[in-house]
């Protein structure tokens, strides 16, 4: 998650730099320019961004006329860098004293989801634009890349995932970009990324695709599943046999959901997909649980830019403030769980 939906950096950042990997957050309720789309296309050719309405916009015009001037710069670190209002929350994080973690971890939004949910003059996904779609998957590739050696000058095991929440859309037929296209794609992209090639999403996605993508660490939201099906498990166990890490979204974030749990509900749920995962995979459950971060199912911020978060329904939203207790109570959850299961399994 780094998506959150505090109005209190300070809070924000405390929370983040409270766990055994901290993260920089996106808290788009202060500002647009904190949203995940905006930051991530800041110096994209073509790119409006429309603070007031909250919206990016995409002019084919301008795209083909700032080509020439971009493939000067596309190197170059002002432009791939975060600046000005889309990165004060960022530059605090890499003023922090993030030495004594044993690792840190950034973020960047997906090509593919950028992609379907940034729209040209007609109303088209640029996705669609076989220029536009190439420069976006190397763009991004290129942004994952800068921030990735800017966070491993303070630690070693820096990583950056991709978020990806909108790869969900490329299993219907009637957004014109299927599985198969994306599976190359995103292969490509992770194949030139540096560090740990990490991928995040939340919606229910067929998990065996998921890790055949060429990702090194794969966060997804564990909570939905319920169980653990057969063949799930059997991927599963070969991604971790190779030296795979799956970060298991295990807390949800919806409050009804969890009050409805705690700290041992969760374990034990999680407990029962790696003893899945074991039986099926003969492995050892120790094995498992030292390739596995935990981390909450998803954000739960509502009424920002991506329709993906709330798939463009008019549901009831909650109140921020109820959201913030919420995702804190949820991150405590993490904490306990983590404890659990050091002290019950010799890690």
């Amino acid at each position: 998650m780094g998506i959150m939906p505090h109005t209190s950096v300070d809070e924000a950042l405390e929370l983040a730099l409270s766990l055994d990997i901290p993260y920089w957050p996106q808290l788009p309720r202060i500002s647009f320019h904190q949203d995940m789309f905006a930051q991530t296309a800041q110096n994209f050719p073509g790119i409006e961004t429309d603070i007031e309405a909250r919206k990016l916009r995409f002019n084919t015009d301008m795209f083909y006329q700032e080509l020439t001037d971009y493939a000067q710069k596309m190197a170059q670190d002002d432009t791939l860098a975060m600046s000005g209002g889309y990165s004060t929350i960022y530059e605090r994080f890499l003023q922090a004293d993030l030495r004594p973690y044993h690792a840190v971890r950034g973020q960047v939004a997906g090509p593919i989801t950028l992609g379907f949910n940034v729209l040209d003059e007609e109303r088209k996904p640029i996705l669609y634009n076989d220029d536009v779609k190439a420069l976006l998957f190397d763009f991004i590739q290129r942004k994952a890349n800068f921030q990735y050696r800017e966070l491993k000058k303070r630690s070693d095991n820096a990583f950056v995932w991709v978020d990806e929440p909108g790869l969900y859309y490329v299993f219907s037929p009637i957004y014109g970009y299927n599985d198969i296209q994306a599976k190359e794609d995103l292969y490509d992209l992770f194949q030139g990324m540096e560090g740990a090639k990490g991928l995040h999403l939340c919606p229910n996605i067929n998990l065996p695709y998921l890790l055949e993508l060429g990702v090194e660490l794969l966060s997804f939201n564990a909570y939905q599943l319920g169980f653990m099906p057969r063949e799930y498990a059997s991927a599963a166990a070969e991604f971790l046999r190779n030296g795979g890490v799956i970060c298991w979204g295990i807390v949800p974030t919806e409050a009804e959901a969890l009050a409805a749990e705690t700290p041992e509900t969760l374990t034990n749920r999680l407990r029962d997909y790696w003893q899945a995962i074991a039986k099926t995979g003969n492995l050892p459950l120790e094995h498992i649980a030292r390739q596995a971060l935990l981390a909450p199912a998803k954000c739960s911020v509502k009424e920002m830019s991506g329709n993906w978060l709330n798939d463009g329904k008019n549901e009831e939203q909650p109140e921020p403030d109820a959201e913030v207790k919420t995702v804190n109570k949820a991150f405590s959850f993490l904490k306990d769980m983590s404890k659990i299961l050091t002290g019950t399994m010799n890690l």
